[in-house]
C-alpha cells in the first residue's frame, strides 16, 4: 500500500484544494481497511456506507475517503445516507467484515474551531485560505496517531447484497435511447425507460 502522504498527493490532484477534512477522510479509511485487514478496492472488494451529507467538511472527507479505499460513486460501491456526520462504515465484500469509524467528538469540535473553519465560515474559498492556515492543519492531520482523532468500532459481520452487472441494453420505445434492460419498465407505450415513464 502506498504511504500516507503519496496517498495524500493522489488524493489532492482528485480533490482540488488543501483542506483538514481531506486528509480526515485519507486517514479514516486506512484505518477501517487496517481493522478488516484489507487492501484498496480495485473492483468492488470494499463497499463504503458514509453517513456524510451535502455542504460543509462532508465532502472534502468522502474524497479522501475514496481516495483511501478505492471506493467510487463509479464502481458503485459507495453509497451516502445523507446523516450529516462524520461516520462510514467500511465492509469487505467477500467475508461482510465491517468496520464502523468515526471522527471523536472532541476533535470534531475543536476542529470546527480551526482559523480554517473560521475563514469557511466567512465565505472565503478553501483554495484561497492562505497556505500558513491550511498547511499546519493538514500536516497536522497526516502525522496524528490515529487514537487522537478516530473512533473505531468492533468488527462485526453483515449481510452483503450480491449482485452481478446488467451489460444488455435496449432502446426506449417512447425516447429512443439505449437502457440498461434491468431498469427499463414495461408500460403501454412498450418498455420506457424510467423518465418516460414519469
Amino acid at each position: 500500500m502506498k504511504n500516507v502522504n503519496e496517498l495524500f498527493e493522489t488524493g489532492m490532484k482528485f480533490h482540488g484544494h488543501k483542506c483538514p477534512a481531506m486528509p480526515m477522510g485519507l486517514r479514516a479509511g486506512l484505518a477501517a481497511m487496517n481493522a478488516l485487514g484489507v487492501e484498496r478496492s480495485q473492483d468492488k472488494e470494499l463497499r463504503l456506507i458514509a453517513e456524510t451529507g451535502d455542504g460543509h467538511a462532508a465532502g472534502c472527507f468522502v474524497d479522501g475517503l475514496m481516495t483511501a479505499t478505492g471506493c467510487t460513486y463509479g464502481k458503485s460501491n459507495i453509497k451516502k445516507l445523507y446523516y450529516n456526520k462524520m461516520a462510514f462504515t467500511l465492509i469487505d465484500s467477500k467475508s461482510g467484515r465491517a468496520v464502523r469509524v468515526s471522527l471523536k467528538p472532541e476533535f470534531l469540535t475543536k476542529a470546527l474551531g480551526s482559523p480554517f473553519v473560521q475563514q469557511r465560515k466567512a465565505g472565503v474559498l478553501p483554495q484561497d485560505i492562505p497556505a500558513a492556515i491550511a498547511d499546519p492543519l493538514v500536516n497536522n492531520i497526516l502525522a496524528m496517531p490515529e487514537e487522537n482523532f478516530l473512533a473505531i468500532s468492533a468488527i462485526k459481520t453483515v449481510e452483503v447484497p450480491q449482485g452481478k452487472g446488467c451489460f444488455e441494453v435496449e432502446p426506449c420505445s417512447q425516447c429512443g435511447e439505449l437502457t440498461f434492460v434491468n431498469k427499463l419498465q414495461d408500460s403501454s407505450a412498450g418498455r420506457v425507460c424510467i423518465p418516460c415513464a414519469e
